[in-house]
């Protein structure tokens, strides 16, 4: 009996997974995601149709909520080709403004851009290698933080097209040998190190699947050096005590961890470097 409904849920979840993906707003998203929340949702829920609805609810809820409008890669890669080609770094660093301003996580940092570099950057040593966990469109900054010479950058990301499109956009900087990839970290985390791993805005994602599993991001991630921060509003732009909330529930992650950790506080975020060495 347990074998036919092992087999029986197999058979679910790759109906879910396929009728997911077959959505216009859920058709790029990578399939190992779908499918680790799909089987959540399939022990939670009476039937496959109410597993599929919470699946999709969920997606938007980490992901998609965030996008204030359909990207369009093809134009946005020409327009940085474009800004490249002139040689004009204040064109380049506009374009990619504009890029950013259509994600809600990185348009809330955009007033703030020089600031929120130079102060996390000198409080660094030098950095060589970059991990960027969920990452959005946070590798379009690259062009605001003081690196030097070569740098790896290595960004994940759970939708294809954006990780398609930030591999074209690693070409234009003769410095920085970028990769990014498509992939459900908590279920597949990154084998590669780096010196530092941004982690921005992404332990409320990750903590939407499972409580656990902000902790678990933090304790695998392969970095030197984590920068993680929290949004202090919602998405519709409402404070509701959220820079003490998230800082209380870091301090939890933190317990029984002897890392060290520094503060930096933004208007738009609570940030915290810590050293894992």
């Amino acid at each position: 009996m347990k074998r036919k409904e092992t087999h029986e849920q197999e058979d679910q979840l790759a109906q879910l997974v396929k009728v997911v993906l077959k959505s216009a707003k859920y058709k790029n998203v990578c399939e190992d995601l779908i499918g680790n929340i799909g089987l959540r949702e399939l022990l939670r829920r009476k039937n496959l149709r109410a597993a599929i609805k919470s699946t999709k609810n969920k997606l938007h809820q980490i992901g998609g909520a965030y996008f204030l409008r359909k990207p369009d890669y093809g134009l946005w890669l020409k327009n940085l080709k474009e800004a490249r080609v002139s040689e004009d770094e204040d064109s380049f660093r506009r374009t990619c403004a504009r890029i950013m301003s259509c994600h809600y996580s990185t348009r809330e940092r955009l007033s703030i851009l020089d600031e929120f570099y130079t102060r996390i950057f000198a409080l660094l040593p030098p950095t060589h290698s970059i991990m960027d966990i969920g990452c959005g469109f946070h590798p379009l900054s690259i062009s605001w933080m003081p690196l030097s010479g070569k740098v790896e950058y290595y960004a994940y990301d759970v939708y294809t097209d954006l990780t398609d499109f930030l591999n074209s956009y690693f070409l234009l900087f003769p410095d920085i040998q970028g990769y990014a990839e498509a992939r459900d970290v908590l279920r597949h985390l990154p084998e590669n190190r780096a010196d530092l791993a941004f982690i921005l805005n992404t332990i409320p994602c990750f903590e939407q699947i499972n409580r656990s599993d902000g902790a678990k991001i933090l304790e695998s991630t392969k970095a030197d050096f984590l920068v993680i921060s929290f949004p202090t509003q919602t998405l519709g732009g409402r404070e509701k005590d959220m820079r003490r909330y998230y800082e209380a529930r870091f301090m939890q992650l933190m317990r029984r961890r002897n890392w060290r950790i520094q503060k930096l506080e933004f208007r738009s975020e609570i940030v915290f470097i810590v050293m894992k060495q």
